[in-house]
């Protein structure tokens, strides 16, 4: 068996150790909703220091932790806190937790970030509903032998983002009153921030907004067969757009002045799905 896979079946026998709760909706918090559980009716928590070989998150922000409940009447399962490939994790490691909450019965992926705008209509607290990505420098999970029990070896990629999904949460957002953008988003490694001249290019290759994440779990998702959809809240400008120093409390600071509204958008679309 291979070592991934084995490691992600051990960590799904612990999970259902633990509880019967079988999700429709797997949700992965960016900064500024790691809050997002109290409009949840919680049913169970598990942190992810319990579960055996499982990628503890150390971001700032990221609580680390599945929240297991209800959200509009659905069954979620809720990441507080994600894993970044910069925090030194093997990238299918990464992606063992959207792996994970798949395994669990899950169906589709909601995806949330923090990213930093380079379009020019940009500005903090805009949210940005992503309609494609950019891959640059982060490694694909699906590199190494194929793991025939989750995909086949080389998936199609050209609608990764699901319309139908998408469309629901525009109306979602039209009907909360919410200004909903729409863009393409890229992945680096982090955890510096890009040049000016890197964000220069990444405008020049089509990408609206930039982060840190997300892209891989998307691509090792839809390996899996995950409908998969994805709201970026613009926390920054980027560099040399901005016209000061970027920094970490930044982000958070903005995630968390933009996280009502951000609350609201999700669940309202959540209640569509």
């Amino acid at each position: 068996m291979d070592a991934r896979y084995e490691k992600l079946m051990k960590c799904l026998e612990y999970v259902k150790g633990k509880t019967d709760f079988e999700p429709e909706v797997a949700l992965i918090l960016g900064s500024g909703l790691g809050d997002y559980a109290k409009n949840m009716e919680v049913i169970c928590e598990i942190p992810y220091s319990e579960i055996p070989g499982f990628p503890v998150s150390t971001a700032p922000g990221h609580d680390g932790r599945f929240i297991f409940g209800m959200v509009a009447g659905k069954r979620v399962v809720c990441m507080k806190g994600r894993v970044h490939y910069y925090e030194g994790y093997d990238i299918s490691d990464v992606v063992l937790p959207t792996r994970l909450m798949k395994l669990m019965g899950a169906g589709i992926l909601f995806l949330t970030n923090a990213s930093g705008g380079i379009r020019s209509d940009f500005k903090p607290g805009d949210f940005m509903l992503v309609k494609d990505h950019i891959s640059i420098f982060a490694p694909n999970p699906l590199v190494g032998p194929n793991i025939d029990e989750l995909g086949v070896r080389f998936p199609d990629m050209s609608h990764v983002y699901d319309a139908e999904l998408r469309e629901k949460i525009r109306a979602s957002a039209e009907k909360l009153g919410i200004d909903l953008k729409e863009g393409v988003y890229v992945q680096l490694t982090g955890p510096s921030y890009e040049s000016p001249t890197e964000i220069q290019m990444l405008k020049k290759l089509g990408a609206d907004a930039v982060g840190m994440s997300t892209v891989v779990e998307a691509v090792a998702a839809n390996h899996m067969g995950f409908r998969i959809c994805c709201i970026s809240c613009v926390c920054n400008l980027a560099a040399g757009i901005a016209d000061h120093e970027l920094s970490g409390e930044e982000v958070i600071e903005a995630g968390k002045a933009a996280a009502p509204l951000f609350e609201k958008l999700v669940t309202g679309s959540i209640e569509a799905f």
